[in-house]
């Protein structure tokens, strides 16, 4: 643990300025106030924030941010005060200290609940200054190194999780490399330990194996740089196990597969001698296709910069390469930590993020904690992809994002009016995924609003968001419009009149903020007209049947109809319906589901819908078409289609069908845009081969842009 003098003069030796009194008088107050307080270690928790202050001063931050890394768990853990720290350090630290503190004294529904909204706190409190994260990230840390003592693993096992959803993309976002990698590395350890062990073992014995070989590759290096008149610092370093792990699962490859298990870095002394060293190595070096990037014309979203390249170097050995500047350097590791100027007075503002800004809009449009933390996974978990605005601005997006994304990257007026796209001058569907060095040009329409479908393939947190934020607008006044039909003909029936003032004066029996709130409920049917009628007037009375006791009107002749579709594995006699929202045909694998009064209706295997059974097995039977069975028969397949909006689409549609042996007997448009339109189509087909050469005939032609068959 770090002495009280030790802690001050590490902060002295970088910043001359600092305030050695204030310094002094938290590492006082924390320990008075932590007292005898122990950790799962048996270590006094005092241990704790001095540990979180030693790992602060790595980053050169301010006096105030070392006091606050002190005084971050006197309010949570202890009875000290937030008025009390404000008293003592001013409100600059008291603020921080609130800003990291989590809301330990608020009953929540679950821990779900309550991690999400101690990370919207989070989010609310960096935005106004980032230092609120740098100590947040430092906690969090000191916590992971030292999770081993904890004794419950389940606990274990759900810390180390949201370190590798949370905490890890945030301190990648913020550039804080060094600190990234060893947070994942020790989740890693705890979430996958025996992968984790398998890896660190074959490092050991690749170590004892090749020493020699990494010293001879960067002595090489070294002299081919010299020799071209660069002046250079050359060093390697090994990939953490996690990073290695991780890339054996993307490229679903062995680890003696991997050729880049060790990064060479090259520093030098400016912007251009980088783009000479690259030319430099290039000369020397076969280049290894496809394994350059270029991040100092396009950064990274977090201040990135640098060059990355693959060669096939010093003794042919397969290396990355990274050259940048001694700044770039700096910024790589220690992220928005090497910008540090609160000693000069500049103040590093957290709203210069756009990723930051991202989560505020998210946090706007969410419907609740749990919402918010779902959306803010999505929007920092994931690789990146660039593309380019018509203008040339970059915008960055996770992998897998479609045009609606970029469109609400760009601005949200933007997301919510969009009609179209053009990737690279060619208009292409919305659900289009972006690749890399896209040009998106979106096409907007003020009578455009957003569509609920669009959720089906945003993969960025801010889209979903906002498209569901106007799903439950919409639902709301629906359910609004609704609800006053109801209740007004329900007090009509009781001889009064329907008002808002008098609904108002019930709203504390149904627990209801307001009078809309109670109307959209009623329309929802999560509250009864009849239970707001009598809460309004409690002497109504009326005779009603007993609630939920239905008689149906029996038949006891009428015998339903079966389709005669030859299926063997049915009980004789029982009536038999094929499913319409699967379509099963001959050859699919179909099981069925018995309905009293209905029989069996037959589903593929794999349909949505049996999801509703999965908890009743009593009702699903075994059975499969009869292999014997008349191949000439009819049975209706369905397929989804997106065709070009063009002249002649349509009959193209129908000849091609119809020339392939199909009929259609029913049709329906989905979805229309000012390019494409979307469909359902009903086919008459013998069987599931007969369907599949009717969809690879559709694929064929350059006006259908997708076919499927519906599955839902």
């Amino acid at each position: 643990m770090i002495r009280q003098y030790q802690l001050v003069e590490k902060v002295k030796s970088y910043d001359g300025g600092a305030d050695e009194d204030a310094l002094n008088r938290a590492y006082v107050f924390a320990m008075r106030a932590h007292g005898a307080q122990q950790r799962a270690s048996g270590h006094p928790y005092f241990s704790h924030p001095i540990e979180v202050a030693g790992i602060l001063t790595n980053y050169k931050v301010d006096t105030a941010t070392i006091v606050t890394a002190l005084l971050h768990d006197t309010v949570e853990d202890t009875s000290a005060t937030l008025s009390e720290i404000e008293g003592h350090f001013g409100p600059e630290v008291a603020r921080l200290v609130d800003g990291v503190t989590k809301l330990t004294r608020i009953e929540f529904q679950s821990d779900q609940t309550k991690q999400a909204e101690n990370f919207r706190k989070l989010v609310l409190a960096m935005s106004e200054d980032i230092r609120v994260l740098l100590v947040k990230l430092a906690d969090r840390l000191h916590n992971m190194r030292t999770l081993g003592h904890v004794k419950d693993p389940e606990k274990r096992r759900k810390i180390a999780m949201e370190t590798m959803e949370i905490y890890a993309p945030l301190a990648e976002r913020m550039g804080m490399q060094e600190m990234k990698n060893e947070l994942e590395d020790l989740a890693f350890s705890q979430l996958n330990p025996d992968a984790r062990n398998s890896v660190v073992r074959r490092l050991d014995f690749l170590r004892s194996q090749g020493e020699n070989v990494v010293e001879r590759v960067l002595d090489e290096l070294r002299s081919t740089l010299k020799a071209s008149g660069l002046t250079a610092s050359v060093f390697g370093r090994e990939k953490t196990p996690y990073s290695i792990w991780r890339k054996m699962q993307r490229k679903d490859i062995a680890f003696g597969q991997l050729s880049d298990i060790m990064g060479f870095r090259v520093i030098v002394e400016s912007l251009d001698d980088c783009y000479r060293a690259l030319g430099v190595i290039h000369g020397a070096y076969s280049v290894v296709p496809g394994r350059f990037k270029d991040y100092l014309s396009t950064p990274k979203p977090n201040g990135y910069r640098s060059l990355h390249t693959g060669v096939f170097g010093p003794e042919r050995q397969r290396i990355e390469t990274q050259i940048r500047t001694r700044e770039m350097n700096e910024i790589a590791e220690f992220g928005v930590a090497a910008h540090w100027q609160y000693k000069q007075g500049a103040k590093v503002d957290g709203r210069q993020y756009r990723w930051l800004r991202e989560l505020l809009e998210i946090l706007e449009h969410a419907a609740g904690p749990e919402e918010f933390l779902e959306h803010t996974k999505l929007e920092m978990f994931q690789d990146q992809v660039f593309c380019f605005t018509p203008k040339g601005d970059l915008i960055n997006l996770p992998r897998g994002a479609t045009p609606v994304d970029f469109a609400y990257s760009v601005h949200s007026a933007v997301g919510d009016h969009c009609v179209g796209a053009k990737i690279n001058g060619r208009m292409m569907p919305l659900r289009t995924e972006l690749r890399n060095g896209d040009q998106v040009e979106i096409v907007t329409s003020k009578a455009q609003t957003p569509s609920p479908t669009w959720e089906r393939f945003v993969v960025t947190g801010k889209a979903r968001a906002r498209i569901r934020r106007f799903v439950r607008m919409q639902e709301r006044e629906q359910y609004l419009k609704l609800g006053q039909s109801i209740l007004k003909k329900a007090f009509r029936e009781e001889d009064y009149e329907y008002s808002d003032k008098a609904v108002h004066g019930v709203l504390k029996v149904f627990n209801v903020p307001a009078v809309d709130d109670l109307v959209a409920h009623v329309g929802s049917g999560l509250i009864t007209s009849r239970a707001v009628v009598e809460a309004v007037f409690p002497r109504t009375k009326k005779k009603r049947l007993d609630d939920g006791k239905v008689v149906p009107l029996e038949r006891p002749h009428a015998k339903p109809k079966s389709s005669g579709v030859p299926i063997k594995g049915l009980i004789p006699g029982m009536a038999m319906h094929i499913a319409g929202c699967c379509h099963p045909l001959p050859g699919d694998r179909i099981c069925g589901i018995v309905t009293t009064g209905k029989g069996v209706t037959i589903h593929t295997i794999d349909c949505e819908t049996l999801e509703t059974y999965h908890d009743q097995p009593e009702r699903w039977l075994d059975v499969s078409w009869e292999a014997d069975s008349d191949s000439d028969k009819i049975h209706v397949g369905r397929i989804n289609l997106t065709v070009l909006n063009a002249p002649g689409t349509l009959g193209e549609l129908s000849t091609v069908i119809a020339r392939n042996g199909g009929n259609i007997t029913n049709l329906k448009i989905t979805n229309r845009s000012t390019d494409f339109f979307d469909f359902n189509v009903d086919i008459e087909v013998r069987d599931v081969k007969h369907l599949a050469e009717i969809i690879a005939a559709l694929r064929a032609n350059p006006n259908i842009n997708a076919v499927e068959r519906a599955r839902g």
